[in-house]
């Protein structure tokens, strides 16, 4: 059977249609609270990318993107986007965007490769966003304090939402503890990086893991994927800790288990891009168009992330399954239990 968790005795607290209207007022009420707190702008982006030109996301450079050959361009082909990690950075210099300020836009995507359970989907759905730094923000203040207002937007939209529907009771903490993956393997050696998000994310509520990509000191081993050419996972030669990206992730007390929200992170400038790219044996990628634009310094500093859309609706309304939030495409089995025990599936 295909991996899913059910809750105990688990009842809707939303019936499909107050779940749908629920579903907009999150999403227009977040984006207006996230564009508010880190004074971003709408911009419209691209469902695909062409191939071959390295700005979609690599993801952990495994993942298979959905690709397709375009009639009218010769047979060149094209490449569903998997996030919009590197064409942000890109449209912030096409757009002329000033320091301080950013994009945010839909982002939807085809992960055909995903491992499909109560959080992951074929369809990804969320807001990308992207904003222009100098490079005296290039460091772990400035991702802290960057963090501290998402977390902020966050809340803001649980109050709003359980304004709303009252059934519905706010519990995320007031503060979101930060974490590095360095310290939670030096206190949790024998657990892996799932089971230590699960332990601090049960102590504290919500929790931001900073230094995801890098080889940790123990294991050798990454505490998750990064790709090596949008944010900033290396470690410095005179810093303690490694990386200047990480995680936003909440305990969900209808899952019983760690619940991660955003991916982000300050992004490479030309060095950390080299060291990084070397490091995963990726150097080839120099002579792709994104690659050259950077260091071509064609494109500015900046600092972004993701933050999944239907992620937050499904935590926010507490619902099991993200397919009571939008329609995919399940495997028999787990339609089949969802539907007995009371998980209703778009």
């Amino acid at each position: 059977m295909s991996s899913l968790y059910i809750p105990k005795g688990y009842q809707p607290k939303l019936d499909a249609l107050t779940t749908e209207k629920a579903i907009r007022k999150i999403k227009d009420d977040f984006q207006a609270n996230l564009a508010f707190e880190l004074d971003l702008q709408r911009a419209t982006a691209p469902l695909f990318v062409q191939a071959g030109t390295g700005i979609n996301d690599d993801l952990n450079g495994t993942e298979r993107p959905v690709e397709f050959p375009m009639k009218d361009m010769g047979g060149v082909r094209a490449q569903v986007v998997h996030s919009l990690a590197k064409w942000k950075r890109m449209e912030l210099a096409r757009l002329g965007i000033p320091t301080g300020c950013g994009i945010y836009t839909d982002m939807n995507a085809i992960r055909p490769d995903e491992d499909l359970d109560n959080l992951h989907s074929l369809y990804v759905d969320q807001w990308d966003w992207e904003k222009v730094i100098t490079a005296k923000d290039r460091n772990l203040e400035f991702l802290k304090d960057t963090v501290r207002h998402i977390y902020y937007a966050l809340r803001r939209t649980e109050k709003f939402i359980a304004n709303e529907y009252p059934v519905l009771e706010p519990y995320l903490p007031k503060d979101i503890t930060f974490l590095h993956t360095e310290d939670l393997e030096k206190q949790y050696p024998t657990l892996t990086p799932r089971e230590r998000e699960d332990k601090a994310a049960m102590q504290y509520g919500a929790i931001f893991v900073i230094g995801i990509g890098n080889p940790l000191p123990l294991s050798g081993q990454p505490h998750d994927g990064r790709a090596p050419d949008y944010d900033d996972w290396s470690t410095p030669s005179d810093a303690s800790h490694c990386g200047l990206n990480g995680d936003i992730v909440v305990f969900n007390p209808i899952l019983d288990r760690s619940y991660e929200l955003s991916s982000m992170g300050i992004r490479v400038d030309k060095a950390a891009m080299l060291k990084q790219l070397e490091l995963r044996g990726a150097s080839d990628r120099l002579k792709l168009l994104f690659h050259k634009s950077l260091m071509e310094d064609k494109m500015p500093l900046s600092i972004g992330g993701g933050i999944g859309q239907s992620r937050l609706c499904m935590l926010l309304l507490q619902k099991a399954h993200i397919g009571e939030i939008q329609a995919s495409i399940w495997p028999d089995d787990m339609i089949d239990a969802c539907q007995k025990h009371n998980i209703p599936l778009l």
